[in-house]
């Protein structure tokens, strides 16, 4: 709303050529009535007026320029003073006629007449009613024109008008309020009009909107259509002033945070100054100090200094200052070019490697030419080193031992589970909570720019919508480019070169090829159970001792009470379980100490039984049998190798082949290939052809809640089979593990060690594999192959003549009768 004061401030004139008078723009509903009762003349001079609309009661003064309007002003001036006020459709037009009005204008009384000191005239008017254009009559000297008394639907005013008009009239109100340039003496005008039209007029008169649609409220013929259409403007300004006031307040409240934020830190300021604290000015100054005493390049120091420079323009009380000191802490934090000393001396490391880790000696050979290579070379540009192998074998605290032998910090980051790209690289620290990823933050943390690094189970980094972390390692691990690994964060290159990443797997088949190519894999398989008699001897029995607080008098565990545990209590390659059963026999001895009552130290099988309870896994025996179709195989798993048992029955059908046992896809195309060489070459199993068309086949594979998958157990699968059709038995004590293909070529396979390890502790003295797995059998230490006989092949065929028996084992159901001129033949 546009409040003039001349619309409703009392007015007293002082020229003496003029009469004096009062006048209040206030009208009574009794002048209104009044008004309205007088007639209206036929002909009126018309006074065009542009970008505003007068409405019945309103007075305001209008500054008159135009020749015609003058004239008409000092003529009506002199008679009756009467004029009518017509609104111009096109405002810019100059000399308007009387097709360039608005039909509906007011019936105006001229209040007084104006000489102003620039020789402009004003007048002011005030509106009387509605009025109607009929027709022109002249335009000289000024346009006259015919007019009558618009038409009006006027009712009498019910609850519903009454009750708009307070509306608006309560509206007007909180508007006037909320606008801080409306002077306060319009509440007080519409607060005391009475007249419920003119409190329309009045308030329409002043809204700030177009000409347009003024016009239109005085167009509109009924005071209730005029109300509406005043509401619906107030109700629009009301919710721009409401806006205008909410975005007010914000930006004060905002400034007056800002200010008090601003004294409150000049006061902490000179509080720290009293009591002799850095106050952010020597803060800054000091971190400038320590930059000049670091070992870095003259790209990293001209980016430090560059922040400070930015922090020292930033108020302190602004949230970018913390963003901006803690990533400058964080460059002058970051170990550039720190470096411990190494230790080269390849005793006293394999003496380190020996004391830690029983065993494993092709893995501490290769550690120990991976550190002469280093103490030679003098950099890290050869491969990242990755062990990999089932759980429990050491992995991971075979990285610490070369850590501790080579005199480097020890940093150990678990992928597993991993993500999100920005784990790795960072985010940028225009995120708020950003933060470096986990190579910078641990750098950081053990202030050394060549510790050994452990990634551990790296083989089970994930990737989804926020970005593969395998492909953001690939620079961390190619010494090629791990020169310049950049961080979001941080933003400037750092050199990774001088660490020594240490990858650690259970499978290597999940790790992204790329990155896999960029590591040099060393394989640690599982132990023998005389080798974990060993580590358990040496290593497991004294650290549980140390833990619980006894003496090495205090417990005691014989070779065969050991024995027993792994083969009745734990089932793995490792020794992470053997040595958790170790630990709750040293708790039962350590309460019994700590209760004073008399125990053995030595502990008995049958005491180990009543403290475990009842033994927890059956030992994987071989199962002699009588019976054709049943196989041994050997299988692999990530918690080390088993035997495992394939059983094949026919029954009377129509060839149907039926496989159980929870198999994987990769397991089952084996049967299927197995199947069809088995029909390709019926004749050379001396097969009648009709056997695989008339009988149907069943294959289980026992221990059906565990899956199984895999090629290894194709030769398995085919000697079942032929075992079964053939009904020749296969030879005791035998088991085999390789791939077969559809022409009956065997192929190699993997985890040859732990299968050869399942097969002695199952008690199997034959192995048949295929001959390119010599080459692994012929890593595996000496010991571990005694009374095993092992059987290198290269085809189907092969695997059949050396696993069957020749001898037969006739049942009813291996025998099909053909009839052929009249006699029967018995297969």
């Amino acid at each position: 709303m546009q409040f003039n004061k001349d619309t409703f401030i009392l007015n007293r004139t002082g020229d003496d050529d003029s009469e004096g008078q009062d006048f209040f723009p206030l009208f009574s509903q009794q002048e209104e009535d009044e008004i309205n009762k007088q007639p209206v003349p036929e002909s009126l001079p018309i006074l065009p007026i542009r970008n505003t609309v007068l409405f019945p009661g309103v007075v305001f003064p209008i500054t008159v320029g135009r020749d015609k309007s003058i004239k008409l002003i000092k003529e009506a001036n002199k008679g009756d003073k009467t004029i009518g006020v017509f609104a111009q459709t096109n405002p810019d037009t100059e000399e308007p006629g009387f097709e360039d009005l608005n039909k509906v204008g007011t019936l105006a009384y001229i209040v007084k007449m104006l000489r102003m000191p620039d020789g402009n005239t004003t007048v002011i008017i005030q509106g009387k009613r509605r009025i109607e254009l009929v027709e022109a009559i002249s335009t000289d000297p000024y346009l006259t024109a015919k007019v009558k008394p618009a038409s009006s639907k006027e009712g009498k005013s019910d609850k519903e008008l009454k009750a708009m008009i307070s509306s608006i009239k309560d509206l007007a109100l909180k508007n006037i309020d909320l606008s801080p340039n409306i002077p306060s003496e319009a509440g007080f005008a519409v607060r005391n009009i009475d007249s419920l039209s003119f409190m329309v007029n009045f308030i329409a008169s002043n809204l700030n909107i177009p000409v347009s649609e003024k016009q239109n409220i005085l167009n509109a013929p009924t005071l209730k259509e005029r109300s509406n259409l005043v509401f619906e403007q107030l109700v629009k300004e009301n919710q721009m002033l409401m806006l205008k006031d909410q975005i007010q307040s914000k930006v004060r409240v905002d400034i007056d945070k800002q200010q008090r934020e601003y004294f409150l830190h000049q006061q902490m300021r000179a509080i720290q100054e009293e009591l002799g604290q850095d106050s952010p000015d020597k803060e800054i100054m000091n971190l400038r100090e320590l930059g000049k005493k670091k070992k870095w390049s003259k790209a990293v120091n001209e980016a430090f200094n560059k922040e400070l420079d930015k922090l020292q323009r930033i108020n302190p009380a602004s949230p970018d200052y913390s963003v901006s000191l803690n990533y400058a802490q964080l460059i002058l934090e970051l170990p550039w070019n720190e470096l411990t000393k190494d230790n080269f001396d390849l005793v006293k490391a394999q003496k380190v490697l020996d004391k830690d880790h029983f065993g494993l000696e092709k893995v501490k050979q290769r550690i120990l030419e991976y550190l002469a290579v280093l103490k030679l070379k003098g950099d890290l540009k050869s491969p990242i080193i990755c062990l990999y192998g089932p759980p429990g074998v050491g992995k991971t605290s075979l990285g610490k031992s070369i850590a501790k032998a080579l005199g480097r910090k020890y940093i150990r980051v678990s992928l597993g589970g991993l993500h999100d790209e920005s784990e790795i690289r960072g985010h940028r620290k225009t995120y708020i909570g950003a933060m470096p990823g986990r190579i910078i933050q641990n750098l950081k943390k053990v202030k050394s720019a060549n510790p050994v690094f452990v990634l551990d189970e790296i083989d089970k980094v994930g990737n989804d919508f926020r970005g593969d972390p395998s492909s953001a390692l690939l620079e961390v691990l190619d010494p090629e480019q791990n020169t310049t690994f950049h961080d979001n964060y941080l933003e400037i290159d750092y050199d990774l070169s001088k660490v020594m990443f240490i990858a650690t797997a259970n499978n290597i088949d999940n790790i992204q090829p790329a990155l896999l190519d960029r590591m040099e894999i060393i394989e640690i398989s599982g132990y023998t159970v005389e080798e974990k008699i060993q580590i358990a001897q040496k290593y497991l029995i004294p650290k549980q001792r140390e833990m619980h607080g006894l003496k090495p008098g205090q417990f005691k565990l014989s070779d065969s009470v050991i024995e027993g545990l792994i083969e009745q209590y734990t089932r793995e390659s490792g020794v992470r379980n053997l040595e958790k059963r170790i630990a709750a026999l040293v708790r039962f001895n350590a309460m019994q100490v700590a209760t004073d009552k008399t125990t053995d130290p030595n502990l008995s099988k049958e005491e180990v039984e009543r403290i475990l309870g009842a033994e927890k896994m059956e030992k994987e025996i071989y199962q002699d049998n009588d019976t054709a179709g049943v196989v041994t195989g050997l299988a692999w798993s990530p918690s080390g190798g088993s035997i495992l048992f394939v059983e094949s029955t026919l029954t009377k059908g129509k060839g149907k082949v039926t496989l159980t046992g929870q198999l994987g896809d990769v397991m089952k195309e084996s049967a299927t290939t197995a199947h069809t060489f088995l029909k390709a070459n019926a004749e050379y199993l001396n097969i009648d052809y009709r056997i695989f068309d008339q009988w149907d086949i069943h294959m289980h594979f026992p221990a059906g809640s565990i899956p199984k998958d895999g090629p290894s157990a194709g030769i398995t699968i085919l000697t079942s089979l032929a075992s079964l059709f053939t009904q020749r038995k296969v030879k005791s004590h035998m088991a085999m593990t390789g791939e077969i293909t559809l022409r009956g070529r065997v192929l190699p396979v993997g985890g040859i060690k732990e299968k050869i390890l399942a097969a002695k502790r199952a008690g199997i003295k034959d192995i048949i594999m295929c001959h390119e797995n010599k080459k692994d059998v012929d890593d595996i230490p000496k010991d571990y192959l005694k009374g095993l006989t092992f059987h290198y092949v290269k085809n189907m065929l092969e695997v059949i003549d050396i696993a069957l028996l020749n001898e037969k084992v006739l049942r009813p159901i291996d025998l099909i009768y053909r009839e052929e001129k009249g006699h029967s033949q018995n297969i």
